[in-house]
Protein backbone atom coordinates (compact mmCIF):
# COMPACT_ATOMS: atom_id res chain seq x y z
CA UNK A 1 0.00 0.00 0.00
CA UNK A 2 1.63 3.13 -0.97
CA UNK A 3 2.33 5.86 2.03
CA UNK A 4 1.47 8.99 -0.55
CA UNK A 5 -1.84 9.64 -1.53
CA UNK A 6 -2.14 11.03 -4.95
CA UNK A 7 -1.36 14.90 -5.41
CA UNK A 8 -2.30 17.14 -8.26
CA UNK A 9 0.26 18.45 -10.37
CA UNK A 10 0.13 20.90 -13.09
CA UNK A 11 0.26 20.24 -17.14
CA UNK A 12 3.23 21.13 -16.78
CA UNK A 13 4.24 18.50 -13.75
CA UNK A 14 3.94 21.03 -10.81
CA UNK A 15 2.23 21.36 -7.59
CA UNK A 16 1.84 25.08 -8.76
CA UNK A 17 1.43 26.60 -11.62
CA UNK A 18 4.71 27.72 -13.67
CA UNK A 19 5.18 31.48 -13.99
CA UNK A 20 7.67 33.43 -16.01
CA UNK A 21 8.52 36.85 -16.31
CA UNK A 22 10.83 37.76 -19.69
CA UNK A 23 11.34 40.89 -20.05
CA UNK A 24 7.97 42.79 -20.39
CA UNK A 25 6.46 39.64 -21.29
CA UNK A 26 4.42 37.68 -18.87
CA UNK A 27 3.82 33.66 -19.36
CA UNK A 28 1.23 31.89 -16.59
CA UNK A 29 -0.09 28.36 -17.00
CA UNK A 30 -3.24 28.29 -15.61
CA UNK A 31 -4.94 25.09 -14.24
CA UNK A 32 -8.01 26.69 -12.46
CA UNK A 33 -10.35 26.75 -15.13
CA UNK A 34 -12.54 23.76 -16.64
CA UNK A 35 -12.76 23.31 -19.94
CA UNK A 36 -15.68 21.84 -22.02
CA UNK A 37 -16.88 21.17 -25.68
CA UNK A 38 -20.22 21.66 -26.74
CA UNK A 39 -21.49 20.46 -30.26
CA UNK A 40 -25.39 21.21 -31.34
CA UNK A 41 -26.52 17.35 -32.19
CA UNK A 42 -28.70 18.26 -35.95
CA UNK A 43 -31.62 19.19 -35.53
CA UNK A 44 -31.37 20.92 -32.33
CA UNK A 45 -29.72 24.20 -33.15
CA UNK A 46 -32.83 25.91 -31.46
CA UNK A 47 -32.81 24.08 -28.64
CA UNK A 48 -29.25 24.78 -27.89
CA UNK A 49 -29.07 28.50 -28.35
CA UNK A 50 -32.25 28.28 -25.77
CA UNK A 51 -30.32 26.97 -23.04
CA UNK A 52 -27.31 28.89 -23.45
CA UNK A 53 -29.66 31.80 -23.55
CA UNK A 54 -31.32 30.61 -20.27
CA UNK A 55 -27.55 30.41 -18.67
CA UNK A 56 -26.42 32.99 -19.61
CA UNK A 57 -23.39 31.06 -21.55
CA UNK A 58 -22.39 33.04 -24.72
CA UNK A 59 -22.15 30.91 -28.17
CA UNK A 60 -19.95 33.58 -30.07
CA UNK A 61 -20.04 33.30 -33.85
CA UNK A 62 -16.61 31.73 -35.85
CA UNK A 63 -13.51 33.90 -35.08
CA UNK A 64 -14.58 34.82 -31.94
CA UNK A 65 -14.79 34.36 -28.09
CA UNK A 66 -16.90 35.82 -25.43
CA UNK A 67 -15.91 36.34 -21.78
CA UNK A 68 -17.56 37.60 -18.80
CA UNK A 69 -19.91 36.24 -16.08
CA UNK A 70 -19.62 32.35 -15.18
CA UNK A 71 -18.73 31.76 -18.70
CA UNK A 72 -16.85 31.94 -21.35
CA UNK A 73 -16.97 30.38 -24.66
CA UNK A 74 -14.77 30.49 -28.00
CA UNK A 75 -16.01 28.93 -31.08
CA UNK A 76 -13.83 26.02 -32.69
CA UNK A 77 -16.43 24.69 -35.77
CA UNK A 78 -19.63 24.82 -37.19
CA UNK A 79 -22.03 24.54 -34.50
CA UNK A 80 -19.22 23.60 -31.66
CA UNK A 81 -17.69 25.73 -29.29
CA UNK A 82 -15.26 25.28 -25.84
CA UNK A 83 -16.44 26.51 -22.61
CA UNK A 84 -14.79 27.86 -19.79
CA UNK A 85 -15.64 28.59 -16.13
CA UNK A 86 -13.83 28.15 -12.90
CA UNK A 87 -12.65 25.04 -11.74
CA UNK A 88 -12.91 25.76 -8.21
CA UNK A 89 -16.85 26.13 -9.28
CA UNK A 90 -17.17 23.63 -12.43
CA UNK A 91 -14.50 20.40 -11.74
CA UNK A 92 -17.10 18.44 -13.42
CA UNK A 93 -17.99 21.29 -16.33
CA UNK A 94 -19.25 18.53 -18.41
CA UNK A 95 -22.28 17.03 -15.77
CA UNK A 96 -23.06 21.45 -15.22
CA UNK A 97 -22.99 21.35 -19.39
CA UNK A 98 -25.21 18.84 -19.93
CA UNK A 99 -27.60 20.36 -17.18
CA UNK A 100 -27.93 22.91 -19.40
CA UNK A 101 -28.17 21.59 -23.12
CA UNK A 102 -29.59 17.82 -22.38
CA UNK A 103 -29.69 15.54 -25.25
CA UNK A 104 -29.51 18.65 -27.80
CA UNK A 105 -25.98 18.99 -27.69
CA UNK A 106 -22.75 16.64 -27.56
CA UNK A 107 -20.84 17.98 -24.48
CA UNK A 108 -17.23 16.53 -23.61
CA UNK A 109 -14.83 17.21 -20.94
CA UNK A 110 -11.99 19.19 -21.81
CA UNK A 111 -9.94 20.50 -19.04
CA UNK A 112 -7.04 17.65 -18.63
CA UNK A 113 -7.09 17.26 -22.37
CA UNK A 114 -5.33 20.83 -22.98
CA UNK A 115 -2.78 23.12 -21.26
CA UNK A 116 -3.69 26.99 -21.02
CA UNK A 117 -1.19 29.33 -20.79
CA UNK A 118 -1.48 33.37 -20.97
CA UNK A 119 0.66 35.51 -22.26
CA UNK A 120 0.75 39.51 -21.56
CA UNK A 121 2.78 42.22 -22.12
CA UNK A 122 2.33 45.91 -23.83
CA UNK A 123 3.52 44.55 -27.49
CA UNK A 124 2.62 40.72 -27.60
CA UNK A 125 3.40 41.62 -31.92
CA UNK A 126 6.65 40.88 -31.69
CA UNK A 127 6.69 37.46 -30.31
CA UNK A 128 3.74 36.02 -32.08
CA UNK A 129 5.16 36.99 -34.91
CA UNK A 130 7.59 34.74 -34.10
CA UNK A 131 5.00 31.87 -32.87
CA UNK A 132 2.16 31.70 -35.68
CA UNK A 133 0.67 32.85 -38.90
CA UNK A 134 -1.93 35.21 -36.03
CA UNK A 135 -1.29 39.04 -37.29
CA UNK A 136 -2.15 39.85 -34.03
CA UNK A 137 -2.29 43.96 -34.43
CA UNK A 138 -5.08 43.74 -36.88
CA UNK A 139 -7.26 41.10 -34.70
CA UNK A 140 -9.82 42.49 -32.60
CA UNK A 141 -10.38 41.60 -28.67
CA UNK A 142 -12.59 38.34 -28.82
CA UNK A 143 -10.54 37.14 -31.99
CA UNK A 144 -10.12 33.35 -31.58
CA UNK A 145 -8.86 30.95 -34.04
CA UNK A 146 -6.73 27.27 -34.68
CA UNK A 147 -3.33 27.91 -35.20
CA UNK A 148 0.17 25.99 -35.20
CA UNK A 149 2.68 26.74 -32.81
CA UNK A 150 5.97 24.63 -33.46
CA UNK A 151 3.93 21.67 -35.12
CA UNK A 152 1.54 21.68 -32.74
CA UNK A 153 -2.29 22.54 -33.10
CA UNK A 154 -3.50 25.25 -30.69
CA UNK A 155 -6.01 27.77 -30.01
CA UNK A 156 -5.16 31.67 -30.03
CA UNK A 157 -7.53 33.35 -27.92
CA UNK A 158 -7.10 37.72 -28.15
CA UNK A 159 -8.35 38.41 -24.60
CA UNK A 160 -7.69 41.64 -24.39
CA UNK A 161 -4.92 44.61 -26.47
CA UNK A 162 -2.18 43.09 -23.90
CA UNK A 163 -3.16 39.65 -23.27
CA UNK A 164 -3.28 35.76 -24.96
CA UNK A 165 -4.57 32.87 -24.17
CA UNK A 166 -3.20 29.92 -26.12
CA UNK A 167 -4.62 25.95 -25.53
CA UNK A 168 -2.25 23.46 -26.78
CA UNK A 169 -2.36 19.82 -26.37
CA UNK A 170 -1.60 18.68 -22.28
CA UNK A 171 0.89 15.77 -23.76
CA UNK A 172 3.06 18.63 -25.11
CA UNK A 173 2.82 21.20 -22.62
CA UNK A 174 6.54 20.67 -21.94
CA UNK A 175 7.33 21.76 -25.58
CA UNK A 176 4.87 24.35 -26.08
CA UNK A 177 6.53 26.08 -23.07
CA UNK A 178 9.82 25.90 -24.45
CA UNK A 179 8.65 27.66 -27.95
CA UNK A 180 7.19 30.43 -25.80
CA UNK A 181 10.30 30.66 -23.31
CA UNK A 182 12.48 30.74 -26.89
CA UNK A 183 10.35 33.15 -28.71
CA UNK A 184 10.53 35.69 -25.86
CA UNK A 185 14.02 35.50 -25.34
CA UNK A 186 14.37 35.95 -28.62
CA UNK A 187 12.26 40.05 -29.06
CA UNK A 188 13.29 40.72 -25.37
Amino acid sequence: MAEHGLHAVTALGGAAPRMAEIGPISITERFDVALGSVATRRGRAADVVRGASDAGLPLPPPGKAEFGGQWSAFWVAPEMWFVEAPFASHEDIAAHLRTIFGDAASVTEQTDAWVRFDLSAPDLHPLFARLCNVDLPVAPVGFATRTVIDHLGCYLIKRAADQVTLYGPRSSAQSLWHAIDVAARSVI
